[in-house]
């Protein structure tokens, strides 16, 4: 994470291959390409839709159009069939409160989870938390019956800027995708929200763990989400971030650190499980030690 002028930028941006074909709309927004290596399963459905023209549930269709240099001859595309791209509208530096903007390690982490586990997507109903760009609703997008990307809509636009990645991204999806406002920080949830959570069977979110007030918003909107409706577990990607305290007199990661606390507090009957990071990647990043991925569930009785 790179800081300038009380502004953050991710250290996606910086890492070289992470994307590419980044292209400035203005001083600080851009529409990047992610790069990632196709899983088998979806490599021959992935041709199939790319040949000429495909559509999905909502009912978008995309059309790929034969090039031609200035002689006439036919532009081959040289990319191959084992590789696709997820395009992305987001931002490339932000204030603290706007992280969700960027595209950060954890969801990148998450991405590659939901692709190397999808019988735990493939057909469910998926709710991602923070959706941020909706780079992760997306991929989940590509196995799920249906997704809804929710966020706060603090006067950025975000809930727009989710609906036209997914528009940027039509060949991929599959399943039928709403986007909905959800703030951690406010109890009254509108109808069309309560609606589609009457349906999830997965929760998900990445990289929301950077702020104590919105961690414990976070925590306590996942137990009631727990409690109240299908869904049984919850996917949970972030990166743990040390600082040197004096107090400690070591390296502690105290946003993660509270995340725990959080959890504690909340008393539920949960089993909350780090899982291994031993699954492929398939997007290109760094994956470090310090990201993390919970697997939060109620138990069983």
């Amino acid at each position: 994470m790179t800081t300038t002028k009380h502004k953050i930028t991710s250290e996606v941006m910086i890492e070289k291959d992470a994307c590419s074909e980044t292209n400035r709309e203005g001083s600080n927004s851009a529409v990047s390409k992610f790069f990632f290596v196709l899983p088998d399963y979806m490599r021959r459905s992935h041709s199939h839709s790319s040949s000429s023209s495909s559509s999905n549930k909502n009912g978008q269709s995309s059309t790929t159009s034969l090039a031609v240099d200035e002689d006439g001859d036919l532009v081959l595309d040289r990319k191959p069939a084992t590789e696709a791209a997820i395009t992305i509208e987001h931002s490339i530096a932000t204030e603290l409160k706007l992280v969700g903007l960027q595209i950060w390690r954890g969801a990148l982490l998450l991405a590659d989870y939901v692709l190397s586990h999808p019988e735990l997507f493939r057909d469910r109903r998926v709710l991602e938390l923070g959706s941020g760009v909706g780079l992760d609703g997306i991929v989940a997008s590509c196995l799920a019956s249906e997704v809804c990307c929710t966020d706060i809509d603090c006067g950025t636009g975000i809930l727009e800027l989710i609906e036209r990645n997914f528009k940027r991204n039509s060949e991929l999806v599959r399943a039928k995708v709403s986007v909905c406002e959800l703030d951690f920080l406010n109890t009254d949830w509108s109808p069309k929200l309560r609606s589609k959570l009457d349906k999830i069977d997965v929760i998900m979110a990445a990289d929301v763990i950077y702020d104590d007030e919105i961690t414990a918003g976070f925590v306590a909107t996942l137990a009631r989400l727990l409690d109240e409706t299908p869904a049984r577990a919850a996917y949970v990607a972030l990166e743990k971030r040390y600082v040197f305290t004096l107090a400690d007199l070591d390296s502690v990661a105290p946003m993660y650190e509270e995340f725990r606390r959080c959890i504690r507090r909340q008393k539920r009957d949960w089993q909350v499980t780090e899982l291994s990071l031993d699954f492929p990647q398939y997007f290109a990043y760094q994956r470090l030690k310090q990201l993390v991925l919970l697997k939060i569930e109620k138990k069983t009785r």
